[in-house]
């Protein structure tokens, strides 16, 4: 976890729960389809795309 999630995630709330609140529907998005881009990548990668 860098730090920049570690505020949003933690520190946010504290101070902005609504802002927090649509951060976190990003983050969780982007985490849903962190492996897919992974995979893309790596078959791009040995493919030489």
């Amino acid at each position: 976890m860098t730090t920049v999630h570690k505020d949003l995630s933690e520190r946010l709330p504290m101070y902005n729960r609504t802002l927090y609140l649509q951060v976190k529907d990003v983050l969780d998005e982007n985490k849903a389809q962190r492996h897919i881009r992974g995979g893309i990548a790596t078959r791009r990668k040995y493919k030489g795309v």
